[in-house]
């Protein structure tokens, strides 16, 4: 027999529980020393009516029902559950003559069925199997999800001094069970800094489940966190596990808390406190073990001084706070971000896009970006589209994207020629002066983003003439 604690490893994420529905007395006290011999939680009943309203109080993960009943036999059990609890796995007991009466109740909606008398060991295996598969059921579904959401665009890419930054940060903060808070503004990719701080933790095997906290109305929010029970609230059909639940173990993501109720951030502070919580319409309280991260395009800090934010709730979340740059912050990463998602729609679509020309490069590099990177990956999908071509040039490029907005060193005419060492010289003071500019004066800042030593920016500072303070905040 397989030792409880080994079992513990093989279950899913909590304790699973289960109902035992049979009015034999000696089936019931056997199966109850099998099932706490396991370390699974179960209640047996000997009336299939009581049975319905056990599973009205709490919830169970599996049924094992005895086939012939009085008042409602197993069939009808069966059809009860099924309608109403559709996710919970429902085995019939039933001895050798009745086995056309079991096939019939699999065709119905049963999983399997039990042959009396049973051996222990024959129990046991058909129990671990079952929620053997419901784990894989639940990761599935999961991950069904995260496909939904995720397109294949999940790298951080970059390599400006301020995005580096913050990743190292991350990275130094991922092993720990830390909550986090990242910062900035709507499109600058909060959402995949969080996922790499979960990749690069312990919990990476596990799940990382996100909320949008701001597309959900109050009390939808609060069953998307914590769950329902079945009859909750009016549309409230079957017990439905919260995102809580679903992220034990991993990661759960609150993307835009700034915008849940003083309500639900009550509740919220609890979970934090005290690592548990209760369904909506729930009395029973659940335990989790998930790691929160968070993401605010809003000032948190000013949000609490005007008393939109629970202070308590704020220092709880904000243990270790990362900022995600704008993206007009970091125009050197640009580039690199546009053929970047070049190759993501190229590969969608089928086109043979090799390149974009410098032209529309120049006018990508120096838009202001209100949208931050959700905007540019936009552009370029729209690029990618109706480009005809092999390269995405400025025709590409939607309208309102003027070329007028573009730093291009301003050329000589044929009359105004200037000799080439000075027509260089000129250009390379007003970049230099332009980088400098993006990074508020910071030489060192600006030399690394270059790709220049920082003595030799100094010399070319001095060369120039250049006053570096007068870009600075």
């Amino acid at each position: 027999m397989t030792n409880p604690a080994q079992c513990g490893t093989i279950l899913a994420m909590s304790v699973k529980r289960i109902l035992v529905v049979d009015d034999n007395r000696e089936n019931l006290e056997l199966l109850s020393v099998l099932i706490e011999r396991n370390g699974w939680e179960h209640e047996t009943t000997d009336r299939a009516r009581t049975a319905l309203a056990m599973m009205e109080a709490r919830p169970f993960d599996l049924v094992l029902a005895d086939l012939m009943m009085p008042e409602m036999n197993g069939l009808e059990l069966l059809a009860e559950v099924k309608q109403s609890w559709p996710q919970v796995d429902v085995v019939i007991i039933t001895a050798f003559g009745s086995i056309p009466t079991a096939i019939e109740a699999i065709k119905k909606g049963a999983y399997s069925y039990l042959l009396r008398p049973f051996e222990p060991e024959e129990v046991l295996m058909m129990i671990r199997k079952i929620f053997e598969v419901q784990g894989i059921r639940s990761e599935n579904a999961l991950l069904r999800e995260e496909l939904n959401r995720v397109t294949g665009s999940g790298a951080i890419v970059g390599k400006s001094y301020e995005l580096r930054k913050t990743l190292k940060l991350a990275e130094s903060v991922a092993p720990s069970n830390s909550t986090v808070l990242i910062q900035g503004e709507s499109g600058v990719g909060k959402e995949l800094l969080a996922r790499a701080i979960h990749n690069l933790s312990p919990r990476a095997k596990g799940p990382f489940i996100t909320v949008s906290c701001a597309a959900l109305p109050e009390q939808l929010l609060e069953s998307e966190l914590f769950g329902h029970e079945k009859g909750a609230f009016t549309g409230a059909v079957a017990m439905r596990k919260g995102r809580f639940e679903l992220a034990d173990n991993g990661t759960l993501f609150l993307d835009e808390i700034g915008e849940i109720s003083q309500s639900t951030q009550v509740k919220l502070l609890r979970v934090l406190q005290e690592l548990e919580f209760v369904r909506v319409g729930g009395a029973a309280t659940l335990k989790t073990n998930t790691r929160i991260i968070s993401a605010t395009n809003k000032d948190l800090v000013q949000e609490v001084a005007r008393g939109n934010f629970r202070d308590d709730l704020f220092y709880r979340l904000n243990v270790i706070m990362l900022t995600m740059p704008p993206l007009r912050g970091r125009t050197e990463d640009i580039p690199a971000l546009a053929y970047h998602f070049m190759q993501k729609y190229r590969a969608e679509t089928g086109k043979d896009l090799q390149s974009i020309n410098d032209e529309a490069l120049a006018v990508l590099s120096s838009y202001p970006w209100p949208g931050n990177i959700r905007e540019l990956e936009n552009v370029i999908e729209r690029a990618v589209v109706i480009c005809q071509g092999k390269t995405i040039t400025l025709a590409d490029l939607p309208e309102t994207m003027a070329p007028a907005k573009v730093f291009v060193p301003a050329a000589e005419t044929e009359d105004e020629l200037l000799p080439l060492r000075q027509a260089k010289g000129a250009w390379e003071k007003r970049y230099l002066e332009r980088a400098l500019s993006l990074h508020a004066g910071n030489v060192s800042r600006t030399a690394e983003a270059i790709g220049l030593a920082r003595k030799n920016l100094q010399e070319k500072i001095k060369q120039y003439g250049i006053n570096s303070r007068r870009f600075g905040p």
